[in-house]
């Protein structure tokens, strides 16, 4: 865990932001969001709390080209398939302690941007928490594709969003540029990968750290 802290007070009266630097396909970001959740749900004040996604592309040149992941996997780490396969069976196995029924045998690889367009736009329109939940089940328990606007709107349904307006701010190039902000942003505090946690802008937690490392980092947000 890195720790930043700056002269300010917190102010009680305001909420608490949680800044989630994020990719829609890394299987230990949707973990780490099960285990800041299970720290919050523990927590009296978890009203206080406002988590805000911010977009990070672990592959920014990714294409979607249906290949499966563990074939992705091999050739990024020259690995044989059946070591990739257990590297898949290992992250599954750590999921399922935090209650994720991951299937990643059946997942495949591509190009994030437009997940993460529309993560932002949910954002603005009052949450994203409800599309982003519903992907993340979707890709990692159920092998759905995610990469395509087609692929991507019973995501927006689910969520409760409107699809004619999501198909709108596809077809344009709004929130691209937002995209690549918060990766710089990112980058400035040091990171390097994801799931990345910034809290008020005054703590880091690097990492799908366990639940009593969010708990500790929150208690110590609110106390300073």
């Amino acid at each position: 865990m890195t720790t930043t802290q700056d002269s300010a007070e917190p102010d009680s009266s305001e909420p608490t932001v949680i800044e989630v630097w994020a990719d829609i396909v890394c299987p230990w970001c949707f973990i780490g969001k099960r285990r800041l959740e299970q720290a919050l749900e523990a927590r009296a004040d978890r009203d206080r709390f406002v988590v805000l996604h911010r977009a990070f592309q672990l592959d920014p040149s990714a294409v979607s080209d249906g290949r499966a992941t563990a074939d992705v996997l091999s050739a990024k780490y020259g690995v044989s398939h059946a070591d990739a396969i257990a590297m898949q069976e290992n992250v599954s196995e750590v999921a399922a302690s935090v209650g994720l029924k991951y299937q990643l045998g059946e997942t495949i690889s591509g190009n994030t941007m437009l997940a993460h367009r529309l993560a932002l736009w949910a954002q603005e329109q009052g949450d994203a928490q409800p599309f982003i939940e519903s992907i993340y089940r979707g890709y990692f328990e159920q092998g759905k594709p995610i990469f395509t606007v087609d692929e991507l709107m019973p995501f927006v349904d689910d969520a409760g969003l409107d699809v004619a307006a999501a198909r709108e701010m596809l077809a344009s190039d709004a929130y691209a540029t937002r995209v690549a902000d918060d990766q710089a942003l990112a980058a400035q505090f040091g990171a390097s990968g994801v799931p990345f946690f910034v809290i008020d802008r005054r703590y880091g937690i690097s990492g799908a750290q366990p639940p009593e490392v969010f708990s500790q980092t929150l208690e110590q947000a609110v106390s300073d």
